[in-house]
């Protein structure tokens, strides 16, 4: 017996976020070790080619008309903001504080958004573990924080155009846009830093690009499209806060960073927010399913 489309839409919208924070900060960390052979621009470029690369061959051309793409154009930009800022910020902050950091963001986000109780207070509670989070490190470089705040504007930016995005174009049409954009806007900058590395080191440092696109841009973006068809902005932007987390974990594992405990007490506070979201949200979910299916029942 196959399971309902309902629930296969359910699972998607809770399992979804998890995926993408986890692919996107792995890929990340994985950017982090190429920042002293390329810096933040060679980083970025090499991320938004080859996310164009795996994505560009999804597009079709009956789509690419302007009221239809505007909106995938402008993620391009956002990308190319959020990108170049956070990794600028990785080259002075850890991982997991600047990835927190940049949170600040979609929680911005979900508490405009908001219209329901439940998500205000999770919200609020995750925006209490940052503060946990960044409250406790001394000799913060300041230059680094203003770049990781300038990428959780571009967050909150590229929240509010994939959802525009998912509602003007079918399928990963407009993840697959706005890859191909960024990668337009980076390309030159990207030969120009190219050229310039060892041919000996060319081979590795494009291998790792490589690996960096995929977890960093074509996986997550494409699945953060989905989710957002699914679910509300607000929810989409509280279940951001799993970023932080995963960028933590990827600090620890890829590049060997480690936080204090307050750190790790926030990281615990801004997760336990993010469940109780998604428990909310999934029985609410099926509470509408239940009501739905008595009212279409018969003799109802």
């Amino acid at each position: 017996m196959t399971a309902s489309p309902a629930p296969r839409r359910s699972r998607l919208a809770i399992a979804g976020p998890i995926v993408s924070a986890l692919s996107v900060q792995a890929g990340a960390g994985v950017g982090t070790l190429l920042l002293p052979a390329v810096g933040a621009v060679g980083v970025v470029g090499l991320r938004q080619l080859f996310a164009a690369i795996v994505l560009a061959p999804t597009l079709r051309r009956d789509v690419l008309r302007w009221r239809l793409v505007w909106p995938s154009l402008c993620l391009g930009l956002a990308l190319v903001v959020m990108n170049l800022a956070i990794y600028e910020s990785f080259s002075r902050l850890e991982l997991g504080l600047a990835v927190t950091l940049e949170f600040l963001g979609p929680l911005a986000v979900a508490l405009l958004s908001s219209r329901r109780l439940l998500d205000l207070i999770c919200g609020v509670a995750a925006g209490a573990g940052v503060a946990l989070l960044t409250g406790t490190v001394h000799d913060i470089d300041p230059i680094g924080v203003g770049l990781a705040l300038l990428a959780g504007v571009a967050w909150a930016a590229y929240i509010l155009f994939t959802q525009r995005a998912g509602e003007r174009l079918p399928g990963i049409q407009g993840t697959a846009v706005a890859s191909c954009a960024a990668s337009l806007v980076t390309l030159p900058l990207l030969i120009g830093i190219l050229v310039r590395v060892p041919t000996d080191r060319l081979l590795g440092i494009l291998s790792l690009g490589a690996v960096v696109g995929v977890l960093s841009s074509a996986l997550p973006y494409s699945l953060d499209l989905a989710v957002l068809r699914r679910i509300s902005r607000n929810l989409f932007s509280v279940l951001q806060s799993l970023h932080p987390a995963a960028a933590a974990l990827s600090g620890l594992l890829i590049l060997g960073q480690t936080l204090a405990l307050p750190q790790l007490v926030g990281l615990a506070v801004i997760s336990a927010a993010n469940a109780v979201a998604v428990l909310g949200s999934a029985r609410r979910g099926a509470a509408a399913r239940r009501v739905a299916a008595a009212a279409a029942a018969p003799g109802a």
